[in-house]
């Protein structure tokens, strides 16, 4: 039986002992001398919880541990019985025999425990099966036990699961009493499950971490700390494969780029969605509001990949093309002096991107500065503009700073439109007009290609990882501590 329908079984018991729960429930005496202690639905959620939660618990236990199991005997026995190449290699022909063993009849099946690789060989053809490559006879026998045991788990994972379910119901229709705290007891439960959820999304974030921080270790082991971090030259594919020279890794080129054109792009974005927020939240009718703030807000939909294609065939060359112009009317020679991938364009186009985040965050931010303080500096005589520049943005102030740092740390983070608008020229360079790489660019070449994955040209790229993520870290704590200030303040 799959685990799915096992799961559902389990649920329609729980189901079954929810009906059979409140109908007990309902049933209890209730006098003022023994009142009961909670509804009949509670004592329903009670034997539910009974009837479901150990039966799931055991289900997912047994499901992580047994495949474990299992190749720890497969293993043992290819160690024994095989001169596979390596152990993992030889797993891995096991498990691919053993699912196309699973493929025959049952009567095929039957007399394959003496035969040979070249015997199965044609029933494997007769119905498309692929035979891995590599795979000797021995490792028959060790495919058909490996079989037999993941049947023989799935059989006791049943028998077990469904005697827990209907065992767990049992045990809690016979709990139900006119004292039971049934409630508490499901809300324990229910709260055990919340923390469970919420935990989650750390461990997912503390797994992140680790798998990137163990590679980057082995990445510093093999290059030193301080030719990464304080290297200005980015030569990662500079050794031949094979080779025992390593190339260069210095960040410095690709640091300087991500910063770089981050800037630009908040340069271009901050204005425009900043005064693009001041007009929604403080001059716009509600009906200009309603149609302009939706419209806005649907470059935040649009995918990055779309705005790399913009500024790959629209921006980018509009930018060389008027540079040619302007510099033909100057000097008489029509060359361009920005290049269609540079700096500029990728910044140009990541402001675009980035105006939505700016004005939605900030125009939220300028609606929620308490009413009172307009109405207080209009009392004042104060006009509009003078309200909004010497009362609304200075009230304002930490949770626009706060929303603009979380936005650069969008802008450092972006990876498509710097791939296709600002090029792979990893160099230092003050001007805007030229190409120039960014750390997250660098991180997808490294992982893309024939490159060794334990190599450094490939580790390098967990080490750009594990310090673009303790950039964006420290910008959105610093974001976070803005933003308390700026609770502290008018909550």
């Amino acid at each position: 039986m799959s685990a799915f329908a096992l799961i559902l079984i389990v649920l329609a018991i729980g189901l079954v002992g929810y009906g059979l729960g409140r109908r007990k429930g309902a049933a209890l005496p209730d006098s003022p001398g023994a009142k009961v202690h909670s509804r009949p639905t509670y004592h329903g959620s009670f034997v539910f919880c009974w009837a479901v939660v150990p039966a799931l618990i055991v289900m997912v236990l047994w499901l992580s541990i047994s495949p474990a199991v299992i190749f720890a005997t497969v293993e043992r026995r290819l160690e024994a019985d095989t001169q596979a190449a390596s152990v993992s290699l030889g797993r891995s022909l096991v498990r691919s025999l053993g699912q196309g063993i699973r493929a025959l009849p049952s009567d095929e099946q039957a007399g394959l425990s003496s035969a040979r690789i070249a015997d199965i060989q044609p029933l494997f053809e007769r119905r498309g099966i692929p035979l891995p490559g590599g795979a000797t006879d021995a490792m028959i026998p060790i495919a058909l036990e490996k079989n037999h045991m993941e049947d023989m788990s799935r059989l006791a994972l049943t028998g077990v699961t469904l005697v827990l379910a209907i065992g767990g119901l049992l045990f809690g229709l016979s709990r139900i009493a006119v004292r039971l705290r049934a409630r508490n007891q499901v809300e324990r439960v229910v709260k055990t499950f919340l923390v469970v959820c919420s935990s989650i999304a750390i461990l997912t974030t503390v797994g992140i971490v680790c798998s990137m921080l163990f590679e980057s270790l082995d990445f510093f082991s093999r290059i030193r700390p301080v030719d990464f971090f304080f290297g200005t030259v980015w030569e990662p594919r500079f050794a031949a494969a094979g080779s025992e020279a390593a190339g260069q890794f210095g960040l410095i080129p690709l640091l300087a780029g991500t910063l770089y054109i981050a800037f630009v792009a908040m340069l271009f974005a901050v204005p425009v969605g900043l005064f693009a927020a001041i007009y929604m939240a403080e001059y716009a009718s509600s009906r200009v509001r309603s149609v302009v703030k939706p419209l806005l807000e649907l470059l935040a939909g649009i995918p990055t990949i779309v705005y790399g294609f913009f500024a790959l065939i629209t921006v980018g060359p509009f930018l060389r093309d008027i540079s040619a112009s302007i510099n033909g009317l100057l000097t008489g020679n029509y060359v361009g002096f920005i290049q269609a991938q540079s700096i500029l364009t990728a910044g140009l186009v990541m402001g675009i991107m980035l105006i939505p985040f700016v004005s939605s965050l900030s125009d939220d931010i300028i609606t929620a500065v308490p009413r009172s303080l307009r109405d207080g500096s209009m009392g004042l005589g104060a006009t509009p503009s003078e309200t909004v520049k010497k009362v609304v943005l200075p009230a304002a102030l930490p949770g626009i700073v706060s929303a603009l740092l979380l936005t650069a740390s969008r802008a450092i983070g972006e990876t498509m439109i710097v791939v296709l608008a600002a090029g792979i020229a990893a160099n230092i360079t003050l001007n805007p007009f030229e190409a120039m790489t960014t750390v997250t660019v660098k991180i997808v070449s490294q992982l893309t290609g024939d490159l060794d994955f334990t190599s450094p040209q490939s580790l390098v790229a967990f080490a750009l990882g594990i310090t673009l993520f303790v950039l964006t870290l420290i910008l959105n704590i610093i974001a976070l501590a803005i933003v308390r200030k700026y609770r502290e303040q008018y909550d």
